[in-house]
């Protein structure tokens, strides 16, 4: 048997199928980043890189906060832990009297907090947008627009969490899809009958929020004898524990947003356009963080929580280590290409329209900054879950922290050298970096010891053929780049191109007997019995 099988293989000994879970939640955020992506061109296409794809970008900062404190993880990260406690030791209505009066206290919370960000808008949306008079007014307009959303993001991140504990995985994977559907609906059709009409993005991000996070998980968690009624119990005990967790955990999972605020905000200093090209370059760097550190975090955090609540930790220790290997195995390549071929990924992604060649100049050194740390930040969301299934949260919150302070320090020293704004990614992945080892060093305080060797073992190996694969693909990008073909077949050779450097890392991973490898063709199996 691999080294790499997932804990268990049929629900009916009791285990979770954490393999099939996270292929499930792979496949459906690889078409949401699919689609993120492409949600990304039709901006880039219609819009260019501009002061008002500027305050677009600034437009998010306020609700991209609440979504991440509240909705985007922290607060059903806290919840899921203690829903699977009550549900796994066959106390079921308490773990939906739990559910009720969680989602009742903080839709209350969260309207207030709408409500008041709705009416300071104008003057909280001049933090991040340094320097803009122009973008300040713009942005709190857009602002305004997409903040109810928040709302449906809040409830249907309660209501995904229920799903996520019922190993219920394909309907919170269709969510973001909506969302992204809806702002490319927006920008497409709704932009031309607004004004500005890069507000069309925004009431499109309004109607997918709804549709995606609200309606959709809404029938789904029915279905499974789940139901929303409006319960204000702050009494009991699983209710309080919930609110126990909660604040740390929201400190640890908001960190891409502390992060990306932080960029915009000394990117804000530089001239138009540099905030739109780093919040490209973040967008794309996110793609396998969704894909292969979210999916991956999100399928074993159940399983994760219920070994603990059994007292399970040698299947705890196994699975967690398992999953570390598998992000590494799958994400050292992604960062290789993305160092090796950033022209390729610019050009193929957002240079149409308005988003010039000058555009892709500005944005090609900024992801290849941002690539350094793709593995670290894809394992970042494991690790912190491996603390919050065990109700651990102090220790990574900590640590977390810390790296934030780091991060903001390399923001300022590194903006102050010839790097300029190019200083911010680079900063991000250093701070990254740091904080999964302050995080792994950590786990001993709980977990006891990895399986630290293996964990070493395929770092080495993967960054080896990552190098040679990501060397070969450097190479053949400058020979293409040197061809000056037509925009169509630059993009097709672009694509073959990265497909042979796939297939060569999984050669050379396969001739240094990584059973890493072996994921792969259990995954290709689920997709042709598909």
């Amino acid at each position: 048997m691999s080294g790499l099988s997932t804990a268990a293989t049929t629900p009916g000994n009791g285990n979770p199928n954490v393999g099939k879970a996270s292929g499930i939640m792979a496949a459906s955020l690889f078409l949401s980043r699919v689609l993120g992506l492409l949600r990304s061109s039709v901006i880039a296409a219609m819009f260019g890189q501009t002061v008002y794809t500027d305050a677009y970008r600034f437009s998010f900062v306020i609700p991209d906060l609440l979504f991440f404190l509240i909705a985007g993880g922290a607060l059903s990260s806290a919840f899921i832990p203690v829903f699977s406690e009550y549900l796994h030791t066959d106390r079921e209505g308490d773990a939906w009297h739990v559910f009720n009066s969680v989602s009742s206290i903080m839709l209350l919370v969260i309207s207030g907090l709408v409500v008041v960000a709705w009416i300071f808008a104008p003057f909280l949306i001049t933090i991040p947008a340094k320097g803009s008079p122009e973008t300040w007014e713009i942005g709190a307009q857009l602002s305004r627009i997409v903040l109810p959303a928040q709302i449906a993001f809040f409830l249907g991140g309660l209501m995904f969490g229920t799903l996520y504990a019922k190993r219920a995985f394909a309907v919170p994977g269709l969510g973001p899809n909506l969302y992204n559907l809806g702002i490319i609906f927006g920008a497409l059709v709704i932009s031309h009958y607004v004004d500005p009409s890069i507000a069309g993005l925004s009431w499109g991000a309004l109607i997918g929020a709804v549709l995606g996070n609200f309606v959709l998980p809404l029938f789904a968690m029915k279905k499974l004898g789940g139901s929303i009624r409006f319960v204000l119990d702050t009494q009991h005990p699983g209710v309080r524990k919930v609110f126990r967790l909660m604040l740390p955990v929201i400190l640890g999972l908001s960190l891409p947003a502390v992060y990306s605020m932080i960029m915009l905000f000394f990117g804000g200093f530089y001239e138009k356009g540099v905030p739109s090209a780093l919040d490209n370059g973040d967008r794309i760097m996110q793609a396998p963080l969704a894909v292969f550190g979210q999916s991956f975090a999100i399928a074993a955090f159940p399983a994760l929580s219920q070994f603990f609540a059994q007292d399970r930790m040698d299947a705890f220790r196994d699975q967690l280590a398992k999953t570390l290997r598998i992000v590494l195995y799958l994400t050292l390549p992604v960062s290789a290409l993305m160092i090796a071929m950033p022209e390729g990924v610019v050009k193929l992604l957002l240079e149409h329209g308005h988003f010039t060649a000058v555009d892709t100049d500005r944005t090609v050194p900024i992801i290849r900054l941002f690539a350094i740390g793709v593995a670290a930040w894809c394992m970042h969301p494991v690790l912190m879950r491996a603390f919050f299934s065990v109700q651990q949260t102090v220790r990574p919150i900590l640590v977390s922290t810390a790296a934030t302070v780091v991060f903001f320090v390399l923001c300022f020293a590194l903006t102050n050298t010839p790097l300029q704004h190019l200083g911010l990614p680079l900063a991000g992945s250093i701070a990254a970096a740091a904080m999964v080892f302050a995080l792994l060093f950590n786990l001993r305080s709980f977990a006891g010891d990895l399986d630290y060797k293996g964990i070493m073992s395929t770092f080495g190996k993967s960054a080896l053929a990552s190098v040679l694969m990501g060397g070969a693909c450097f190479g053949g990008m400058k020979l293409l780049l040197n061809a000056h073909t037509g925009k169509l077949v630059f993009d097709g050779a672009f694509v073959v191109l990265a497909l042979i450097g796939v297939w060569l890392y999984i050669l050379l991973t396969r001739l240094l007997k990584m059973p890493e490898s072996d994921y792969v063709d259990r995954a290709m199996k689920r997709l042709k019995r598909a």
